[in-house]
Parts: C-alpha cells; structure tokens; sequence
C-alpha cells in the first residue's frame, strides 16, 4: 500500500517550528517513500478558526516547500461527523453524560483524596430516560463520552518501538460536547478512514491518546493505521522551548531572514544520528530520512545550530539562485560580487552591507594619517586580481607595517569595517577611484 499521511494544524494562530516539525517529518517520510501528504485543515472550532491564520499556514508551508497532494478543511465534513457518531451510540459506545465541570472536579478531588486514579466512573451509564429527562428539563445538555474496552491496546510504532496503552486506567473520552462541538478526536479518526490515512506521525505526548483512537477505529470497522510517536523539541539546555529563545513562528523566522532549507534541515536533522549539516534539498533531506535514526530523549532545538545551517545555506548559494534576491534588495553588483561576499554572510539580507562597500558611499576609518597617504602614494594605477598583493608588499616595505598592523588599516580605510570578505577580490570590485577617495578621508 502506497503510505499517504496527513498534518492537521488549527487555524487559531501562527505555525511554529513544534507543528512545523512534524509537518516536515510526515513530508519526508511519506515522500522518501513516493507516497501523498494530505494538509486538513483542524477548523471544527468555528469560534476560534480564522481566514487569516489559515492562509498563512498555507503561505508558510509553501515558503518551506511542503507542497501537499490533497487538501480538505474539516468544517466542510460535519456531516461524515454525525454520520460516524450515529453508529457509535446505536452500537452503545457513545453515550451522553450530564455532569457539569465543577461536578466533574469534585468527584476527581474526591478519588485523590482516597488515593484513586481520577478516572471517569460512567455514573451517566446508570442513568434511566426518565432522570435524562429530568436532566434535560433543568435545562442541561449532553456531551457524549465514547466507552473504552477497558484492555490493553498494543501496536509496533515506528519511532518507539512496541507499544501498549491500558484504556482500563483511563476516563472515556469526551468526543462531543455539550453545545454539539466536535472534539478532536472523532473527527481526526473519521477523517483519517475516509483519506484512507496509512500512517499518523506525531509528537509522543499523543502515545496516551493513541489507545483510544485504535478502539474507535475499531468501532467503526476500519482498518487502523501506523503511527510513529516523536520526542518532543525541547530547548538547548533540556528545558521546555521558551519564547526567550526569540520568536518560534514560522512567519517570524522568515522575516528574521532565515533560509527554508536551513530551517528544514534543521528541524528535520535535530534528534537524529544524522550530521547535523544543511541538505541539497527537500527532496535529499526526504531520501536519508528514517525513524530508525531517531533517538528516544527529546531533540534539542539551538538556534546557534540554526544559524550555523543558514550560513551554510547562503554559501552553498549559486549565482543564479541569488540573482533575484539580489536584484529584489538592490544588491546585484553581478556574479563576481556575489562569489567575492557569500562566505561572509550570515543571512542573505546581510548582502545589503556588502554591496554598500563596493557603491558606498563608506565612511572611511583612519587612524594613521601619515600610513594612508604612504598607501595613496604607492597605489597601483590598475586594480585587478593581483593589486591587492602587490600594492600591500610596497605598503610593508615603505612603513615597515606587517600582518595585522598592515592589513587592518587598510581593511577600515577601504571598508570601514574590522572583518570581511577577501580584500584581494573586494578591492577591484570598489574600483580605484573610490580607494582614492577614501585614502583621502573621503566618504565614497
């Protein structure tokens, strides 16, 4: 069977770098394996779902390059909603239950303080149609709780290995509520059936969850799928992924400047036996991707990792990838200048900098009067390849100025900067006459 997989992220926000993660794993393992990604769109809370943050999660995959095969929006299947619920509660395994929320909570305090799992003990299942009645005339609504088996679920799962969930120690699940809003769970389950879903791939705080659904799939006669439960990012030092790392938003990093295969590489490498080094391409990232490579402890997520892989990506750049960008920052000095400031560059936008050395106008830094009017006098009249050689070996000789205390001065003159690109290949990029002026004092 061809392996057809599916991300389903709420409208109700920005897409961060935690669902990012597991779009992108699903994405490679489906197409490392020629198979289909599916986008569902989770917006069965119509309060909360927005247009806004629908379509940048669009945007933001795209950007990234998770292309998807099929795509559907959930509130548009209500319908398939209701039809699945209908079979639960004829077959008895959806059944509605009055209790209110503090009601709920006591009972829970009430088992703790006994030293009992805090459980849902199926008081509604008691309940004659005449007390449902009564209920009902209180002016009190159903929500509908799907009864477990109460038995060890097991399944082989692709990142942990075999697993097993006891639904004996768990309450039944809430899959509607009260005011007819479908939860999470049912919804998924059903959708999951009819896109004939081969493998759900998510974070491991779903593991618990996991033994339900199998029991739900059961119930309506379907066939269940994979699943493959992740370690979940964690921050560098282990600890819960904090906004002090800077914004985690998709939308956020694309504006800081960040390459999507730099951001792909990273999520999709972090946890894994994998060198921690930018891919090619999606495609290569998606042909070396395997769950037998992640480990079991969470994945650190560094943006120092992350910005080590951007800088990679920036330099793998060939001219023709960055001319457009360039020309779109006013940057394009031509192909020359691109392959002279590359490996200098942090984030692509840094080429702004770069191409201001070259145009200026620069402010030149001088801290030796006597040493640049040495280094005028002794300019070559043509500024090519070799100029730069030849020109700082007369320099040398005339002020007896060497390594650092040659190199540096003439790096802020010309630059008016400390670091930089080779100054050999810099240097006829800016051109003569600019030099000139800036020996001078000039800003040029």
């Amino acid at each position: 069977m061809s392996v057809k997989v599916r991300f389903a992220p709420s409208p109700t926000g920005k897409l961060h770098v935690g669902n990012v993660r597991t779009a992108l794993v699903n994405w490679l393992f489906a197409k490392g394996q020629g198979g289909s990604f599916v986008l569902r769109i989770d917006d069965t809370d119509l309060v909360r779902s927005t247009k806004e943050s629908e379509d940048n999660i669009e945007i933001d995959l795209k950007w990234l390059g998770l292309t998807w095969d099929e795509r559907y929006n959930q509130s548009k299947r209500f319908d398939r909603y209701e039809e699945a619920a209908a079979k639960l509660k004829a077959a008895g395994r959806l059944y509605p239950c009055y209790e209110t929320a503090d009601e709920l909570d006591r009972r829970r305090k009430v088992q703790l303080s006994r030293g009992l799992p805090p459980v849902y003990d199926r008081a509604a299942l008691s309940l004659t149609e005449a007390e449902k009645a009564a209920l009902e005339a209180e002016g009190r609504r159903p929500h509908w709780r799907f009864k477990l088996e109460g038995k060890r679920v097991a399944w082989e799962d692709l990142a942990r290995g075999h697993a097993e969930v006891d639904t004996a120690s768990m309450s039944d699940p809430v899959l509607i509520r009260e005011d007819g809003l479908f939860l999470y769970t049912l919804p998924s389950v059903v959708d999951d059936i009819d896109m004939e879903i081969t493998h759900i791939i998510r974070g491991e705080d779903h593991v618990t969850n996991t033994g339900a659904q199998i029991e739900i799939f059961e119930a309506l006669d379907a066939k269940v799928p994979g699943f493959a439960h992740m370690p979940l990012l964690v921050g560098a030092d282990g600890s819960a992924l904090s906004k002090r790392l800077g914004s985690l938003a998709i939308i956020d990093m694309r504006a800081d400047g960040y390459e999507p295969i730099a951001i792909t590489s990273h999520l999709g490498k972090i946890g894994t036996s994998d060198n921690l080094e930018v891919a090619a391409s999606l495609e290569e990232l998606g042909a070396g991707f395997a769950f037998s490579k992640m480990g079991r402890s969470p994945a650190r997520y560094d943006t120092a990792d992350l910005d080590r892989l951007n800088a990679q990506a920036v330099h793998a750049m060939d001219y023709a990838a960055a001319k457009p960008r360039l020309e779109a920052l006013g940057a394009d000095l031509g192909e020359e200048f691109w392959n002279t400031v590359k490996g200098n560059l942090n984030k692509f936008g840094d080429v702004v900098e770069m191409a201001k050395i070259v145009t200026g106008p620069v402010t030149p830094v001088i801290e030796d009067a006597a040493f640049a009017a040495a280094a005028l006098e002794l300019l070559p009249e043509t500024i090519d390849g070799g100029a730069w050689s030849a020109w700082t070996s007369a320099v040398k000789d005339k002020t007896g100025a060497k390594g650092k205390a040659l190199f540096m001065p003439l790096r802020l003159i010309l630059t008016g900067q400390a670091h930089g690109p080779d100054m050999a290949a810099m240097t006829p990029l800016i051109g003569r006459d600019r030099i000139v002026r800036r020996l001078k004092g000039e800003a040029a």
